[in-house]
C-alpha cells in the first residue's frame, strides 16, 4: 500500500515562486509504486488549502510550476495531537514533505506545527530549522565548534534605531572590514534583501534594505571567493555528497541569478577540486551540518578563499531548492543517488526519525 505523503508548498516569504518550481519537481520525481502525493498549497496570505485533481494533472507537464487554487471549502485547518483536517475530516497522511523556503517555511515554525499535530516530516526539525535560517547564530555555533566562517559582525534593529547609533555601527564595520562588505538580513533565503557595497556611502542604504525583511542586520566582508556547495543527507550520521561550484555571471549568486536569469551562473558538478581539498569540504560540511542540529537534509555553502586558499562555511540550507536544476538534487545526483531516490531517502529518513521520537517518554 501506498504511503500518502502531503506535499506542502508555496507560503508568505518571498520565495514563494522558487517553492512552487521545488514543489513541482518533487511531485513529478517521487516513487508513485511507494508513495501517493497529496498536494497542500499555503497562499501568500498563509491559508493552507487542499489542491484538487486538476493541480495534480496541470503538475505532471514538465517544466511548470505548481499552482495554487484558493478554494474556501478546501481550507486546510490543524488539530494538535490529531492532525490535519479539510472539511471536517481528517487527511489521513503518513508524512509530509515541506517543500518550502524562507520565513514561515524553512524557520522551524511549520516544523513546530507538524510536530504539533504529531505528522513526521522531512528535513530538519524546530532548533535545526531555526538554528539554520538565523545566519547568525548559527556562526556562533560554528566557532564554538572550531569550524571556520567569515567574521561578521551584526546589529538588530533596535541598536539601529537612531541615526547615531546606525553611523557607529556603519563606522565599525568600515574601520573592521573596509567598505567592501556583503550587507543581509539575518534570516531569509535565496539572497532576499542581500547588497553589496563598495563604498562608504552605499552602506547606509543597504542595511536599511536589509531592515526591510529581518529586524537583525549582518555584515560580512567581500572577499575574492570561488562558492563551494555540498549535498548533505542524514539524522544522527550525516552524509556529505563530492561538492558542486557556482560561478555566478552576476556580481555575485543573488536571487536573479538563480532564478530569474537563464545564464546566471555555470553550475559544475562536481567541483574542479583536487582530491585533498573535497575531502575536507565533505568533512567540514559534515561538521557543520551536525553543529546546527541537522536531520533529514541541508545543502552547505562553503567559500574557498582565493588570497589564502583556507575552506570556510558561508550558511546552511535546510530546505535547500528541488527544481529540475537545482544544485542539491544535482550533486546526489552526480553521485550516484537519482531525484527519485533523493526523495525516497529522505521521506525514509523522516520516518525513523519519528519512530525513535515516538518511543521517548513524555512524563515521568
Amino acid at each position: 500500500m501506498s504511503l500518502r505523503c502531503a506535499l506542502l508548498y508555496g507560503g508568505k516569504s518571498g520565495e514563494h515562486e522558487v517553492s512552487l518550481q521545488s514543489a513541482a519537481s518533487v511531485f513529478r520525481n517521487i516513487d508513485r509504486s511507494r508513495f501517493e502525493p497529496i498536494l497542500i498549497g499555503i497562499a501568500k496570505s498563509g491559508r493552507w488549502y487542499l489542491q484538487p485533481q486538476s493541480i495534480h494533472e496541470a503538475g505532471v507537464v514538465p517544466d511548470t510550476a505548481l499552482d495554487i487554487i484558493e478554494d474556501p471549502s478546501q481550507t486546510v485547518d490543524c488539530r494538535p495531537g490529531v492532525g490535519l483536517f479539510c472539511n471536517g475530516e481528517q487527511l489521513q497522511l503518513d508524512v509530509v514533505f515541506p517543500v518550502l523556503h524562507g520565513s514561515l517555511g524553512e524557520d522551524g515554525t511549520v516544523q513546530g506545527l507538524l510536530e504539533v499535530v504529531e505528522l513526521p516530516y522531512v528535513g530538519a526539525g524546530v532548533l535545526g530549522s531555526s538554528v539554520g535560517m538565523d545566519k547568525d547564530l548559527v556562526k556562533q555555533l560554528w566557532r564554538a565548534h572550531g569550524i571556520p566562517t567569515l567574521d561578521s559582525l551584526t546589529a538588530s534593529a533596535v541598536e539601529l534605531a537612531s541615526n547615531a547609533e546606525l553611523k557607529a555601527f556603519i563606522t565599525r564595520c568600515m574601520e573592521t572590514f573596509g567598505p567592501q562588505l556583503f550587507v543581509k538580513p539575518a534570516r531569509t533565503g535565496s539572497s532576499v534583501g542581500i547588497t553589496k557595497t563598495h563604498s562608504p556611502d552605499e552602506i547606509e542604504p543597504a542595511v536599511q534594505n536589509a531592515l526591510k525583511y529581518d529586524t537583525k542586520v549582518l555584515i560580512e566582508p567581500a572577499r575574492p571567493v570561488r562558492e563551494i556547495e555540498i549535498s548533505v543527507i542524514g539524522n544522527g550520521e550525516p552524509y556529505a555528497f563530492p561538492p558542486g561550484e557556482v560561478i555566478p555571471s552576476h556580481e555575485f549568486y543573488d536571487y536573479d541569478a538563480k532564478y530569474l536569469d537563464p545564464d546566471g551562473a555555470q553550475l559544475i558538478v562536481p567541483a574542479h577540486l583536487d582530491s585533498t581539498v573535497m575531502e575536507k569540504a565533505r568533512a567540514i560540511a559534515e561538521a557543520a551540518y551536525s553543529a546546527a542540529a541537522c536531520e533529514g537534509m541541508a545543502r552547505v555553502d562553503l567559500f574557498l578563499l582565493q588570497d589564502t586558499h583556507e575552506l570556510v562555511v558561508n550558511e546552511i540550507n535546510t530546505i535547500p531548492g528541488f527544481t529540475r536544476i537545482s544544485m542539491f538534487p544535482r550533486m546526489c545526483s552526480a553521485a550516484g543517488l537519482s531525484y527519485s531516490e533523493l526523495i525516497t531517502r529522505l521521506i525514509d529518513l523522516a520516518r525513523e526519525r519519528e519512530t525513535i521520537r515516538a518511543s521517548l517518554r513524555y512524563e515521568r
